[in-house]
């Protein structure tokens, strides 16, 4: 059990989540906002997304990122930002040609998949450690070794600290490879991702047994989608690692009642109080993960 816990909010991800739920933020105003009302609710961190105002997908346009971190940054409210970095490995094949991309591709290289990490310099961006099938479609999510070796040197080189997304086994056996060769400065910061089609199951001997893998001395936490987000949650904190919850994984509050992001942070520091648990502050979040902005 751990009884200090970082609570990170994802509020908004990429997903074709706006047309289902009103509250799924979209404008980089409308995103800052929400992150705010999640560390105003209690959330020590907040995980996010841009998203092109005029369609509501998800973008890696760095100017949409650098008004969302600003207008955090310029608000009266403290929180770690957590910024993606996963978009840009995304291929689907042309069904009439499966040997090339076909339309919905977004492939490039890790210095342009990094260029709003460049400019934004958040505390934290995540690093997905390896390919997937990320649907029931012919998209699969890439991300190869020399990618991940590159994009974790240069985010070394800038102080932003990598969040290890590992959504299999496989990808932990990676990323402990990155830790070894020194591209991961000390604490390494893993994120379990469950229940994502097709990787790890989001169950809690899932859960248990790659925490099993972790490296010695590993920070992580954990987060479930859908109707297993508040279960995961639960089992984190049980099993020693810390918390994610919010809109990108999750829309729903109870059966057919839609969330707010900051209702989701109340119901999961619920969840972790009655275990006995206590959610760290922005500053204790950032002491430690010993990230860029941590005392002494």
């Amino acid at each position: 059990m751990t009884y200090d816990v970082v609570l990170t909010c994802a509020v908004t991800g990429a997903g074709d989540t706006t047309g289902k739920s009103p509250h799924v933020p979209v404008t980089p105003k409308e995103i800052a906002d929400a992150a705010i009302e999640a560390a105003r609710a209690g959330a020590s961190a907040a995980h996010v997304h841009a998203r092109d105002p005029e369609t509501g997908q998800g973008s890696r346009d760095p100017a949409l990122f650098k008004e969302i971190v600003d207008r955090i940054r310029e608000s009266d409210t403290d929180v770690v930002i957590n910024v993606t970095a996963g978009m840009g490995g995304d291929w689907i094949s042309d069904p009439s040609n499966p040997a090339m991309p076909g339309p919905g591709t977004d492939m490039i290289g890790p210095e342009e998949r990094l260029a709003h990490i460049k400019e934004c310099l958040p505390e934290i961006c995540s690093l997905d450690c390896g390919t997937l099938n990320f649907s029931d479609t012919d998209m699969i999510y890439i991300s190869t070794p020399p990618t991940l070796r590159r994009m974790a040197a240069l985010v070394q080189e800038w102080g932003v600290k990598p969040e290890l997304e590992v959504f299999d086994l496989g990808h932990i056996r990676f990323a402990k490879a990155m830790v070894e060769e020194g591209l991961i400065d000390a604490p390494p910061m893993f994120q379990l991702c469950l229940g994502i089609p097709w990787g790890a199951d989001q169950t809690v001997e899932t859960m248990a047994a790659m925490k099993a893998q972790l490296p010695v001395g590993a920070s992580w936490a954990s987060f479930g989608i859908g109707r297993g987000q508040m279960p995961m949650a639960a089992a984190a904190v049980a099993l020693g690692g810390n918390v994610r919850v919010g809109l990108e994984d999750n829309i729903y509050l109870d059966r057919g009642v839609l969330a707010t992001n900051g209702q989701l942070v109340t119901r999961a520091r619920e969840i972790i109080e009655r275990m006995g648990g206590r959610i760290l502050t922005p500053q204790e979040a950032r002491n430690k993960l010993n990230l860029r902005g941590a005392d002494g």
